[in-house]
């Protein structure tokens, strides 16, 4: 039967922080908006655009977040095009790819970022082919709203039971208790113990390379 492992992506396969907080600083100079610090700007890391501007700028109404979620795409390409963008993979991610395909694994991604970001950084590490599905926030609701698990699951042919999402924040637990499969919180990302275990996290990953082990006692538990 096919095991599926679904990652997120910023915060979880990449440390994109440095550069989202770039973008979202050129996004709100344009609108004349004060821009939160870092550690508060990390916080939305993980919702879709419209909704992380809703979260940073609540005082502002939904077309000013739509504008503003375009004019960050606008300058994160800005950036991409300057060669400014840093998405460098978390050290133990490759070998614990490498470790779940050998295991006979299938491989997905549910992510806030576009499609268009998200191939640009799966390709600028060589690892976009590895993924049998990719779920971006073009085609789904933002999480924890349980689609892009659901659809990365019929894709790859897992049941919910088979299927592990691993990501950093809330959000990630959120979507993949309501899609019924197992969350694996991963806390070298952008939130913290706490914040994952309150949003169902069935456990908590400290590095890249305890999750295949944990991955297949979830799966076992349940098979």
């Amino acid at each position: 039967m096919i095991r599926c492992a679904i990652f997120d992506c910023d915060g979880t396969l990449v440390d994109s922080g440095g550069t989202i907080h770039r973008a979202l600083g050129l996004a709100f100079t344009e609108h004349r908006l004060e821009l939160p610090p870092r550690e508060r700007a990390q916080r939305v890391i993980g919702l879709s655009l419209t909704e992380a501007m809703a979260a940073l700028a609540p005082e502002q109404d939904s077309d000013t977040h739509q504008r503003m979620a375009q004019t960050y795409k606008d300058a994160f390409v800005t950036l991409r095009g300057r060669q400014e963008v840093e998405e460098p993979l978390y050290d133990g991610i490759l070998p614990l790819l490498d470790d779940l395909e050998s295991r006979g694994w299938t491989l997905a991604v549910a992510t806030g970022k576009s499609d268009r970001g998200l191939r640009h950084c799966l390709t600028s590490h060589g690892i976009h082919a590895r993924f049998v599905s990719l779920q971006t926030a073009d085609r789904h609701p933002s999480k924890p709203h349980p689609s892009m698990t659901l659809t990365a699951m019929a894709e790859c042919g897992a049941a919910p039971e088979r299927s592990v999402v691993i990501g950093d924040t809330a959000w990630d637990m959120g979507m993949a208790k309501a899609a019924g499969a197992h969350a694996i919180g991963a806390l070298w990302g952008y939130h913290d113990h706490a914040e994952l275990s309150a949003a169902g996290a069935d456990a908590i990953a400290e590095a890249p390379a305890v999750v295949l082990e944990i991955a297949e006692q979830l799966v076992r538990a349940t098979a």
